[in-house]
C-alpha cells in the first residue's frame, strides 16, 4: 500500500535541546495512525516539520511524495490540519473564517453538518470563543474540505466526553471515505479506539511503532488464585508468566500471551477462588517507557 507520509531520520533540534532525534516511521493511505507520547515527547516538533512550518535539522519528511522542506505549500493543499493550539483572528466570526479557507480552498461539502455535529455558534467572534469553541472552529476548518490527508495535534483535548464522542464517529466516517489520518495525542482510549497503527515516542526518539492489535496482543493478564493446598510460588514461574508475587493463601501472578502452561499447572493444585482481570492500554503503554529507560 502507498505512503502518504514518510518520515526519515529526522532530527530537530533546538540549541543543545534534541526536541527530535532521528525517527523514522511510515503512514498508509487510508490508515488512521496515532502519534502517542505526553506532553514534551517530540510530537508537536514533529507536526510542525511535516506541515513545513519548521525545518528539520537533518534528515526528511515527505508527504504525497513531497519534500516537506521544499514543496510543502503542493502538499498542504490536500492536508486538513488542526494544530495543538488554534490561535485564529480575533476580530473575525465562525463565518469570517469559514469564507475566507473556502475562497482558499474550495467551497466545503459539509460544513453545515459539521456546525450542526459540533454545536458549534458560527456567528461568535472568535475572542469570545471558550477554549472548547476554538477548538471546534479548528476542527471545522481541518475538515470542511473533505481532505485526503488530516494531520490532528491533540483533537479533542478540552472537550466534553460527548462531543468527543461524536469527532470520533465523524473520523471514522471520514476513514471510511479513504481519508488517511495522523493523530498525535496522549489520550490512550481515543488512540485505541480510532488508531489503526500507533509510534510511540519519548524523549525525542521512537520507542516502538506497532498495530493496535500488536499492543492488545502484548497486554498482561493479572490473575489473583487462592488455594486449600499447599503450593510454592516457584511452581508457577512457566512459560508466559512474568511476576509471581504471594498473597494471603495464595498468589497474585501477571503473565501475558498464551496462559495454557499457567492454567496447567493451576489444575494441579484445589483452587477455590480464581479472578482474573485484563491490563490497560495505558499498561502496556507504560511498559514500553519503562524498557526505554
Amino acid at each position: 500500500m502507498a505512503n502518504i507520509i514518510q518520515v526519515k531520520d529526522l532530527k530537530k533540534y533546538f540549541g543543545k535541546l534534541h526536541a527530535v532525534d532521528g525517527i523514522d516511521f511510515n503512514v498508509e493511505k487510508g490508515e488512521v495512525f496515532g502519534f502517542l507520547g505526553p506532553n514534551g515527547a517530540g510530537k508537536s516538533t514533529t507536526i510542525r516539520c511535516m506541515m513545513g512550518f519548521n525545518r528539520p535539522t537533518s534528515g526528511s519528511i515527505k508527504v504525497f511524495g513531497y519534500d516537506m522542506s521544499k514543496d510543502s505549500d503542493i502538499a498542504k493543499q490536500h492536508i486538513g490540519y488542526l494544530p495543538g493550539n488554534v490561535k485564529l483572528y480575533d476580530k473575525w466570526t465562525g463565518w469570517d473564517h469559514i469564507r475566507f479557507f473556502e475562497n482558499v480552498r474550495g467551497k466545503s461539502v459539509n460544513v453545515d453538518s459539521l456546525i450542526e455535529r459540533f454545536d458549534f455558534n458560527p456567528n461568535a467572534k472568535f475572542r469570545h470563543l471558550s477554549s472548547g469553541n476554538k477548538q471546534k472552529l479548528g476542527l471545522i476548518l481541518a475538515l470542511m474540505n473533505e481532505p485526503e490527508l488530516l494531520v490532528m495535534d491533540e483533537p479533542t483535548v478540552g472537550l466534553d466526553p460527548l462531543l468527543q464522542y461524536e469527532i470520533h464517529k465523524v473520523l471514522l466516517e471520514m476513514r471510511d471515505r479513504g481519508t488517511t489520518i495522523l493523530i498525535s495525542s496522549h489520550n490512550l482510549p481515543e488512540v485505541e479506539r480510532l488508531c489503526n497503527r500507533v509510534a510511540i515516542i519519548k524523549e525525542g526518539k521512537l520507542v516502538a511503532v506497532e498495530s493496535i492489535k500488536e499492543l492488545a496482543d502484548k497486554k498482561m493478564h493479572k490473575i489473583e488464585v487462592h488455594f486449600n493446598d499447599k503450593f510454592k510460588p516457584s511452581d508457577f514461574q512457566v512459560e508466559g508468566v512474568e511476576t509471581v508475587e504471594q498473597v494471603a493463601n495464595g498468589l497474585l501472578i501477571t503473565a501475558g500471551g498464551n496462559l495454557n502452561p499457567l492454567l496447567r499447572a493451576l489444575a494441579k493444585h484445589n483452587v477455590v477462588d480464581f479472578e482474573i482481570t485484563h491490563a490497560s492500554l495505558e499498561d502496556v503503554f507504560m511498559k514500553f517507557y519503562e524498557r526505554a529507560k
